[in-house]
């Protein structure tokens, strides 16, 4: 069974990796590269700020603590404690990806990356209300195009994506619930 996993893994990198152009590179490239984001999250901060006022006081940190918490999970305890080979440093595939963007970190299970990106789009998914679902969904998709990106790169496996996806929207869940337990203690009127 694990053996039918493992392969069913590489046939989904192989995938992804496989169709190229360069415009696609490029962009894959640019959706990979966690500085060009930045403008971005500055704007997120603008608008929590806004929509929430004071309460944004509680909210930033703990969304701070959920991207925090599912990079330093990933990073600091699966990656080394699985030392699962990302595909580009596995001597079986390396020679067959395309590899555009170099190759990272020699281990990958599981993907900072997807990790981040789904502890973000989670959380301002579970705490933004129902009326701003075109917003929701756009985060949504962005984490996906992140994550899928370091497929197409050569960097993770499907699974370090998926489980690195698992693991920032767990983070995400547990930080928001602390938040809807907090807020009314400090707020009690707070609504949105």
């Amino acid at each position: 069974m694990i053996e039918h996993l493992q392969s069913l893994d590489r046939w989904l990198l192989l995938g992804a990796n496989s169709h190229h152009s360069p415009k696609l590179d490029a962009w894959m490239i640019f959706f990979s590269e966690r500085l060009v984001w930045f403008p971005a999250y500055f704007v997120l901060v603008v608008v929590l700020c806004y929509l929430y006022q004071r309460r944004a006081l509680l909210i930033l940190p703990l969304l701070g603590l959920s991207v925090a918490l599912a990079d330093g999970i990933s990073s600091r305890l699966f990656k080394p404690y699985f030392a699962r080979l990302r595909p580009c440093h596995d001597p079986t595939l390396s020679t067959t990806l395309n590899l555009v963007n170099g190759c990272g970190g020699q281990f990958g299970f599981l993907s900072s990356h997807a990790a981040n990106s789904f502890a973000l789009a989670v959380f301002i998914g579970l705490l933004l209300p129902a009326r701003y679902r075109v917003a929701k969904g756009m985060l949504f998709i962005w984490a996906a195009i992140v994550s899928y990106s370091r497929m197409y790169l050569g960097a993770h496996y499907p699974s370090d994506v998926v489980a690195g996806a698992l693991l920032g929207s767990a983070t995400a869940w547990v930080c928001v619930a602390a938040y809807r337990r907090l807020a009314p203690r400090w707020w009690p009127a707070a609504a949105l």
